[in-house]
């Protein structure tokens, strides 16, 4: 019977699902504001991003801002043999924090947003706490 995958990585792989989502969106985005030829190319002279296409990317680049410090601390807490069910509940905050800022984002509501990312900066707080 093969293993069962501890919350924590169960959260960081659908946390790099997200990331790629994110990816995706913020292009296709990109594209449709500035068209293809400008995004392939070079990127010299590249026009501000505005609207979704702005909010998509700063979204999509805070996401992997803040996935490094999720990754490390979810590798660690399962490598160490610390997980437990605040990291569990942690790692779980950290998820669903982030698909809400990264829906709140795209539409547009600023302190809503805020608040999501306040979320997922609580699990990951409860994470490192269990770490040290």
């Amino acid at each position: 019977m093969p293993a069962v995958m501890p919350v924590e990585l169960t959260m960081l792989v659908w946390s790099v699902a997200l990331a790629l989502v994110q990816v995706v969106i913020a292009v296709l985005a990109a594209q449709v504001q500035v068209g293809l030829p400008m995004l392939v190319g070079n990127r010299e002279g590249f026009p501000e991003l505005t609207g979704i296409a702005g909010r998509a990317h700063r979204a999509q680049s805070n996401m992997l801002t803040n996935l490094v410090l999720f990754a490390a601390l979810a590798l660690v807490t399962a490598v160490a043999g610390r997980a437990n069910a605040t990291t569990a509940l942690g790692a779980q905050l950290f998820f669903w924090g982030r698909v809400a800022y990264a829906v709140i984002y795209l539409i547009g509501i600023p302190w809503a947003r805020t608040a999501a990312w306040a979320v997922s900066i609580v699990g990951l707080v409860m994470i490192f706490l269990q770490l040290t």
